[in-house]
């Protein structure tokens, strides 16, 4: 039996959640979310908490588990706290801002880079070198954070490019020039 899969989900105050037809809706106050299930489980949702089960033994059901009960447990947090990505842009002349409805890169080309903001996701600015993405899919947040960080991710020698907030870059020592020891 799955260890996270047997975990019921505690339901906050707020969020409301219905199962019909195979699906699970979540609705609260950021924001509301659904997703379909796997074929073997099964949702119950008693008093204030939510429980997974599943209804065969075989070994795809035994993995769509765990990962039901937390992609549930994930909507019920995105519903009621939301989900957020920091990241940061390190470079001289390295900017970012928010127009309309995309977020405009100027980070080293020779033309600014436009990304289309995804619906549901909410993106901010508040420092030229800061970006914040907000919303309540935890998927998407994560997805359109990865795609911003991989324009152009932080290379190893002087650590510039786009990382997410407090990430760890290795940095790499120069080449180091000397004089040469046998020429004469």
């Amino acid at each position: 039996m799955s260890r996270v899969g047997k975990k019921s989900v505690a339901i906050p105050a707020g969020v409301k959640i219905s199962v019909s037809g195979g699906t699970v809706q979540v609705q609260g106050p950021k924001g509301s979310a659904d997703w379909r299930l796997g074929a073997g489980v099964q949702v119950a949702v008693t008093g204030n908490e939510v429980a997974v089960a599943r209804l065969r033994d075989d070994k795809v059901t035994r993995s769509l588990h765990g990962t039901t009960r937390q992609i549930i447990g994930n909507m019920i947090r995105g519903v009621s706290q939301g989900f957020e990505r920091r990241l940061e842009i390190v470079g001289v002349g390295f900017n970012a801002k928010v127009e309309k409805n995309s977020l405009v890169l100027q980070v080293g080309f020779c033309h600014p880079i436009s990304l289309p903001i995804p619906e549901g996701l909410k993106v901010e600015a508040p420092k030229p070198t800061n970006i914040t993405i907000k919303g309540v899919d935890k998927q998407k947040v994560g997805q359109f954070a990865a795609e911003v960080r991989g324009i152009r991710p932080p290379e190893p020698y002087k650590g510039k490019g786009i990382r997410y907030e407090n990430e760890t870059v290795r940095r790499k020592a120069a080449k180091a020039f000397g004089t040469a020891a046998g020429a004469k």
